[in-house]
């Protein structure tokens, strides 16, 4: 594995990073031994992690196609992380050529490979700035020039939401990008729970509270579906996150409550 240049922008090599553990759990390389160490830690804790990731990403996937297959052709992806394969443009811009994409994060690792991965693409934007902040991030210029929020949009929370505690008053954030959608957007979000795996989910959140500098909230089925507020959501509902329309049915298997993570996809009327 090779070991990522922290060039760019400020890195702190002394913590682990939620996005660079994650993009360690996906295989990729654009991490550093601090994450790989905890990353270890957290799987000999629970070793079926990994497959969660993974089928976190596989619903990120099917979240873009269903909405392209809606209509949609612009999205928004807060909290985006480092590129990975399967990335929104990707998605999108296969399904429907010309698609445009800004993503948020503030990573520098993630800012720094998104921007020489979308260098050569017109239609796809990063930008640093805290989705937390959706002033900022709907006001910013690279949102103004790709994305016409008078037409409806695709808003991505796709595994961010749990790193944003409830002082932080994370359903008024979500409030405040609904404001800004169109009447036809829609609203992919997938979150940590405990709701599958009692017996591993709080000790794993417990370790990114005291490693990371972005602790983990784990939330009820009840609380993520109060984050769709104000839209209406796609069938299966709020799932476990290989329940969500899957490709082949079969792939769920007898137990999707393992891979324990939530999610669903919401339609603003």
């Amino acid at each position: 594995m090779s070991e990522v240049s922290p060039e760019h922008g400020h890195i702190d090599l002394e913590k682990p990073n939620a996005a660079r553990v994650y993009d360690y759990y996906l295989g990729g390389d654009h991490n550093f031994a601090v994450d790989r160490q905890m990353a270890e830690e957290a799987i000999a804790m629970w070793p079926d992690l990994p497959l969660v990731m993974q089928a976190n990403r596989a619903f990120l996937r099917r979240a873009v196609q269903f909405c392209v297959e809606q209509g949609i052709d612009q999205f928004l992806d807060l909290g985006s992380g480092i590129p990975t394969v399967g990335n929104v443009h990707e998605v999108a811009q296969r399904a429907a050529p010309g698609a445009r994409v800004v993503y948020v994060d503030t990573d520098p690792v993630a800012v720094a490979y998104s921007k020489k991965l979308l260098q050569d693409n017109p239609d796809a934007a990063i930008i640093d700035v805290d989705m937390r902040d959706p002033e900022r991030v709907l006001g910013s210029p690279e949102v103004a020039e790709l994305l016409d929020l008078s037409r409806p949009v695709a808003v991505m929370m796709v595994a961010v939401l749990h790193f944003v505690p409830d002082a932080d008053e994370p359903r008024k954030i979500i409030a405040r990008y609904r404001e800004a959608m169109a009447p036809g957007s829609f609203l992919a979000i997938s979150h940590a729970s405990n709701e599958g795996r009692p017996d591993v989910g709080p000790a794993h959140a417990d370790l990114y509270r005291k490693r990371t500098t972005t602790p983990m909230t784990m939330r009820s089925k009840a609380e993520v579906t109060g984050f769709f507020d104000g839209f209406e959501l796609a069938e299966p509902g709020v799932v476990f996150l290989p329940q969500w329309r899957p490709v082949v049915p079969d792939e769920v298997g007898e137990h999707p409550e393992r891979l324990t993570g939530l999610a669903g996809v919401g339609r603003k009327p």
